[in-house]
């Protein structure tokens, strides 16, 4: 009996260190791995001149435009240009009938030679009266209303002049001229037609495109932005002063080879859209640009001297909608930044307030990162390794950890 209770109480004993033992080692399996600091990529930030653009809507225009209209009516004999073609000022571009216009002036002419031959007696009376007068063989009252004729047969003389000189302009506005050089597009006559002095339609429309014009519309807070930046000293005037640099981008999506230049700005806003009317100058040689099209013009506003670049992944929004970085101080702690970020350039967004040059932007590892928290910060990868390419070999450590607590648990 004896043997068989020391028997008993040693496998109890046993069994007791065991369960111990076995408590012991899933106490140690279910304590949670102690937690590394965060790791968070940051780009450093530095100052840099940036160039401003603005891109806005426009219309092309010509850069002369002229409505061609008879001066005087008549029958339209010839059209003397082919549509569509390239003309020059003072080139012929329609006859209408001169027939009456030539009469008319022959007319004139006819009554001119008659007034002058009238002068002409009434000079010569008036040169045969004076020494008569003087010898008293003529009256005096009869040498006056001889010099009286003479004066209004000058008059006479004058007056034909005029109507001679009307009667040839408007002989020679039976040549209906280009008063530009241009590009003349269709007729609106055809021979036969009647056509009046100074009529409301034009017969034609003259428009010279090289150069060209582009007006684009830039809102009144958008100009006052610009010149209270400029005021201020953020921005600085362009080398060209207010000729600043324009370029287009044209319906299709393509780059307008040629380069402009801004000609000026409106003194008004426009109170039903609240805009300022801009007009820029551009060469256009090969006639690409056509008045009416549509375009984008992006114009050089000026030069920010020390702007600070920041990667929009590097930019949240607050609840607010107001934008924030997440930044590593010198402690390497994060703090939660709210910043001004003005316009968008490429791939960054150009900061005015709310960071400075050489504060850490967490870009990489936001998910992680908190305002308080101790993180281990490593400068960014170059912009090609994209944050999935990189968050790819952490997912299979993971993978791996999780594949060797379930290992050691089956055994």
């Amino acid at each position: 009996m004896k043997k068989k209770n020391l028997v008993r109480r040693g496998a109890f004993a046993l069994s007791a260190t065991a369960l111990a033992l076995a408590l012991a080692a899933c106490g140690k399996q279910e304590a949670p791995p102690a937690a590394g600091k965060p790791q968070v990529s940051v780009v450093t930030l530095k100052t840099q001149p940036v160039s401003l653009t603005t891109e806005l809507p426009g219309r092309t225009s010509a850069y002369r435009n002229a409505e061609v209209r008879p001066q005087v009516s008549g029958i339209v004999q010839k059209r003397l240009f082919t549509e569509g073609g390239e003309v020059r000022a003072g080139q012929q571009l329609y006859q209408i009938d001169p027939s009456l216009y030539q009469a008319e002036f022959d007319s004139r002419q006819a009554a001119l030679a008659r007034v002058q031959a009238q002068l002409r007696t009434a000079n010569l009376l008036v040169q045969r009266y004076k020494p008569l007068t003087e010898s008293r063989a003529v009256s005096r009252q009869t040498y006056d209303d001889a010099v009286a004729t003479r004066d209004q047969a000058n008059a006479d003389v004058l007056s034909a002049k005029a109507a001679l000189e009307t009667a040839r302009i408007n002989l020679v506005y039976t040549k209906v001229l280009s008063p530009i050089d241009g590009i003349i597009g269709r007729s609106a006559v055809t021979e036969g037609a009647l056509v009046t002095a100074n009529q409301t339609n034009a017969i034609a429309q003259v428009q010279q495109i090289d150069p060209i014009y582009v007006d684009v519309t830039q809102s009144s807070v958008q100009l006052l932005r610009l010149k209270s930046a400029m005021a201020s000293g953020l921005l600085q005037q362009g080398s060209n002063g207010q000729e600043a640099r324009v370029t287009l981008t044209l319906e299709d999506g393509t780059k307008y080879a040629q380069e402009g230049k801004l000609q000026f700005s409106e003194v008004t806003v426009d109170p039903g859209t609240g805009s300022v009317t801009l007009r820029a100058e551009f060469p256009n040689p090969d006639r690409q640009l056509l008045p009416g099209m549509f375009v984008r013009a992006r114009l050089a506003q000026g030069v920010a001297a020390e702007g600070l670049l920041v990667p929009q992944r590097g930019v949240t929004r607050s609840q607010r909608g107001l934008p924030t970085a997440l930044v590593v101080n010198a402690e390497n702690k994060v703090e939660l930044r709210q910043i001004s970020a003005d316009r968008a350039i490429g791939d960054q967004w150009l900061v005015t307030d709310g960071l400075k040059a050489g504060d850490r932007v967490i870009v990489e590892g936001l998910q992680s990162a908190r305002p308080g928290v101790e993180v281990t910060a490593t400068e960014a990868k170059p912009a090609d390794a994209t944050p999935a390419d990189a968050s790819a070999p952490a997912a299979d450590k993971a993978a791996g950890g999780a594949n060797a607590a379930a290992n050691a648990a089956a055994k």
